[in-house]
């Protein structure tokens, strides 16, 4: 992989702000906290926390009731999120009309990451922490991760430590600040506040939370099951430094591209009521499709002392399978390219993002024609391991998906790869999808996973 950081045009202030994150991405000893002894502290952690996750009936749901008129399944407060239907039909794929369950979370959370100057290098404040999907439980997350009914306590629990940040006078400096989507496949429009502070005031260390350089996250990512997916976000919307050339499409005519594709496809999506949804069934532990693939609503009881509450039960979806999700790459000019695929999904707000070159459930395919089967699988699933410069697993987020697994590779293609593209797919340098991320609802959230993974491949 390149030995340079991901190319991406800065200038004036906001070049030095980038030098100094590209600096911390290039330090991965850290006198604070050693990588190998950073493994031991997260055992530790893992050790001394505890959270218990058992799936439940519905029935035994506190705080949570299916609607008696919609058959939507919701909070008593009238917070945190709802699993409602959804209709939607498109032109785009090859299944132009369906129903499904749906979560419709319209709060926007915080996922923030604090940094601050440590020995001339930024630090972020990362946390242990224990999510009730999450495999294994204990995963690395941002300084603060909530949606807006956490942090203003509808639980009635405790407060979420360093929160003042991030909100309310006492907030830092602001080096990142972006909203970005979430899974458009499970949530109806939902985003979350990408969030990167910079302060230089000491204060205690929470026993649950550790100073590490970006770098040494970044080298995290190669683990399995590490980095969890709030974090994963919001390292890949840092900038870094260094220089553009060689890309080929210009970015104007990327831009082009992306606003010919929202409106080259027509999707008409419909909020409906749960019990409207169609070749769904519901039993008394889950909401699951007629044919056994795709995902399922699930129900579960949380027992644990890591969390602001000490219980609670919440539904989760479940998929039904292992994900997939790659980039292919390339060297055109000799400059790292890699293949985007402009994606519909019924949940985005702005109908397409910049999906990885593969993302799907392979066993979702199974028994439908050939046509079916999404462009590149074969060519992901088939790759020779000299050709795999990056494949781990990683959970999704943990808060509202039960053990949704997803494997992660970045594929370098083969002589043979083919030259002619579907018009949905186009080759972007790594600085270009680094710019675009800087701004809303052109990334999709697996993408952006994979963009801090390259970060990582870069160092």
């Amino acid at each position: 992989m390149a030995s340079a950081q991901p190319e991406v045009l800065l200038h004036g202030a906001d070049r030095a702000q980038g030098a100094r994150f590209t600096r911390s991405a290039s330090v991965t000893e850290n006198p604070l906290l050693p990588t190998a002894r950073f493994h031991e502290w997260f055992a530790g952690r893992a050790g001394a926390g505890s959270l218990s996750v058992a799936r439940i009936p519905f029935d035994d749901l506190r705080g949570w009731s299916f609607d008696e008129r919609t058959g939507n399944l919701g909070h008593v407060s009238g917070r945190f999120f709802t699993v409602e239907g959804l209709e939607v039909e498109t032109d785009y794929g090859v299944v132009p009309q369906w129903t499904q369950p749906i979560i419709n979370q319209p709060e926007i959370g915080i996922l923030g990451i604090l940094v601050k100057q440590i020995g001339g290098v930024l630090h972020c404040l990362m946390q242990a922490k224990m999510e009730p999907g999450n495999e294994p439980l204990m995963q690395l997350s941002p300084t603060v991760q909530a949606t807006r009914s956490n942090y203003t306590r509808v639980h009635q629990g405790g407060s979420i430590p360093y929160l003042e940040h991030f909100a309310g006078a006492k907030r830092g400096r602001v080096l990142v600040d972006v909203l970005q989507s979430e899974q458009g496949a499970w949530f109806y429009q939902k985003r979350n506040r990408n969030i990167v502070v910079e302060t230089t005031e000491d204060f205690p260390l929470h026993p649950d939370f550790c100073w590490l350089t970006i770098g040494q996250v970044q080298e995290l990512l190669l683990h399995d099951n590490l980095v969890n997916m709030d974090a994963r976000t919001v390292l890949s919307c840092i900038p870094f430094v260094s220089e553009d050339s060689g890309a080929l499409h210009s970015m104007g005519e990327i831009l082009s591209w992306i606003t010919d594709t929202k409106t080259r496809y027509d999707l008409s999506v419909r909020r409906i009521p749960l019990r409207a949804v169609k070749n769904w069934e519901k039993t008394a532990d889950a909401i699951r499709h007629e044919d056994g693939k795709h995902f399922e609503a699930v129900a579960v009881a949380v027992t644990g002392n890591t969390r602001e509450v000490a219980s609670w039960t919440q539904p989760l979806f479940a998929p039904r399978g292992q994900g997939v999700v790659a980039f292919l790459t390339k060297r055109a000019e000799g400059v790292r390219h890699i293949l985007v695929h402009a994606r519909c999904e019924p949940g985005y707000l702005d109908t397409v993002e910049l999906a990885p070159t593969v993302q799907c459930t392979p066993s979702n395919y199974e028994g439908l024609p050939e046509a079916a089967t999404p462009p590149f699988l074969d060519e992901v699933l088939s790759a020779r391991p000299e050709r795999i410069l990056y494949d781990t697993v990683q959970s999704e987020e943990g808060g509202r998906f039960y053990r949704a697994l997803t494997r992660y590779q970045i594929i370098e293609t083969g002589p043979d790869f083919p030259r002619d593209l579907p018009a949905d797919y186009r080759w972007l340098t790594v600085g270009q999808l680094t710019e675009l991320v800087q701004h809303s609802r052109y990334l999709n959230v697996q993408a952006r996973t994979l963009v801090a993974c390259l970060h990582g491949l870069a160092t």
